[in-house]
C-alpha cells in the first residue's frame, strides 16, 4: 500500500469547486490531501489522473476521484476502447473496462 497525493483536491483538502462551502472537505480524501491506495497501481485513463470526471465538476466515475486504480500485473489494453477508457465522442466510461483502459484477460484452465 502506498499513498498518493489527492488528485481531485491538489493536495490541500478542500473541495475544489466551493460546492458546498468555502471550508468544505474534499470528498474524496476527507481533508487530509492524501489517499491511501493498494499496489500495483495504474493511472486513471478516464480522467487522465485529474480525479475529476471529464466536462464537470463531479469526481471521475471511473477512479472514484483518486487519479489512479489498483490493477494486477495480468493486464491488457481495452480492446472496446483502445486504452482510452471511454469510446471518441462519449462522456462516459468504457462498459467493457470500466474506463480504466485495462482488461484482465480470462485465462483457460489446462
Amino acid at each position: 500500500m502506498s499513498e498518493i497525493t489527492c488528485a481531485f483536491c491538489g493536495g490541500k483538502g478542500k473541495d475544489p469547486f466551493n460546492l458546498l462551502s468555502k471550508l468544505a472537505a474534499c470528498q474524496v480524501c476527507g481533508g487530509t490531501g492524501k489517499i491511501k491506495i493498494d499496489e500495483p497501481r495504474i493511472k486513471c485513463a478516464f480522467c487522465k489522473g485529474a480525479g475529476v470526471h471529464p466536462h464537470s465538476r463531479m469526481t471521475c466515475s471511473a477512479c472514484n476521484g483518486i487519479s489512479a486504480v489498483t490493477c494486477g500485473d495480468d493486464k491488457e489494453q481495452c480492446p472496446d476502447c483502445d486504452g482510452a477508457g471511454h469510446k471518441a465522442g462519449k462522456n462516459m466510461p468504457c462498459s467493457v473496462c470500466g474506463g480504466i483502459g485495462v482488461i484482465h484477460p480470462v485465462r483457460k484452465e489446462k
